[in-house]
């Protein structure tokens, strides 16, 4: 019996030898592994789809570098389901479902988050982007699908290219529930902030900005990281975010942009298998490793 497994995705699951990008995911594997076994927790690592895997072995599975499930959602949720009957998953599993539907921003605002101006279509709709952006007076607009990672099918709509991405957008829509965004000009001239929250309070954070020509600030299409300190209000922003979840999370990423006033915004939340750039903050992975032995002594009462 382990007390903690990570989990990843097959292909991240060797480290290989010259590959920056999974050097770095085996960096900061390193770095929660260490924190963990000093808080004298066994620990291992495996893929979320070994079929040889028992998962009732583990006390804890933590989900971390599960970068293919949105590829296979619907067997990526059977595992979770399957597995939280055996193990405590962390974060919980009504945490996961609830955040890997980006509908969820929607209830977020409810709540008071300000989040971006968005608008929420289901599959099937017949509504039409030239439609949304004559009600909503929106010159540009970011398209992305309800359930999503890592900037997939994302696109940028503008007056010259509405008629060409009007055909991909009802295309995407026929399989799949989206979202329509008003575009911040700022994701371009700022970047993006990234928050880490860890047992509800800020630890550090990070800037993602775009390369040149593109909007996209993740690293797959050339975005690059930078140091940045928040300001007093965004960490009172990022940790009000996080305490509107409908489960407490043990820990997850806070990311927002600015409008042209430099009023902050949610973007989204990531609780399921957020980039934490532990490898800028390494003091981060003890305060982590403390929430998930709270979790595991606790027994999980009360999630």
């Amino acid at each position: 019996m382990f007390d903690v497994t990570i989990v990843t995705c097959k292909k991240y699951l060797l480290d290989k030898e010259g590959n920056s990008y999974i050097n770095t995911i085996f960096l900061e594997y390193s770095l929660l592994k260490e924190a963990l076994e000093k808080k004298g927790l066994s620990v291992q690592r495996t893929y979320w789809d070994d079929p040889d895997y028992d998962w009732s072995q583990t006390k804890v599975t933590l989900i971390r570098t599960v970068w293919d499930y949105f590829e296979r959602f619907e067997e990526f949720n059977n595992w979770m389901v399957t597995t939280a009957t055996v193990s405590n998953l962390i974060n919980p599993l009504p945490l996961q479902q609830w955040n890997s539907h980006k509908f969820y921003l929607q209830e977020l605002q409810k709540k008071g988050v300000r989040v971006v101006p968005t608008e929420y279509i289901s599959a099937k709709s017949t509504i039409s982007l030239a439609k949304i952006s004559a009600e909503r007076e929106w010159k540009k607009m970011v398209i992305k699908p309800a359930i999503s990672a890592a900037a997939f099918h994302t696109y940028k709509i503008s007056e010259e290219n509405l008629s060409e991405r009007e055909v991909l957008f009802q295309e995407l829509l026929d399989t799949r529930d989206m979202l329509v965004q008003e575009f911040q000009e700022t994701i371009v001239t700022k970047g993006e902030a990234s928050l880490m929250v860890f047992n509800g309070k800020f630890t550090h954070a990070i800037l993602k900005k775009a390369k040149q020509g593109d909007f996209r600030v993740q690293d797959d299409f050339g975005g690059t990281v930078h140091a940045y300190q928040p300001s007093q209000g965004e960490i009172e922003f990022a940790e009000f975010a996080n305490a509107q979840c409908p489960t407490k999370p043990v820990y997850g990423r806070v990311d927002i942009i600015w409008d042209e006033r430099g009023l902050c915004y949610l973007s989204e939340m990531e609780f399921l298998d957020p980039e934490i750039w532990l490898r800028h903050a390494p003091e981060a992975a003890t305060i982590l490793a403390e929430g998930i032995y709270s979790k595991l002594n606790s027994s999980f009462n009360g999630g």
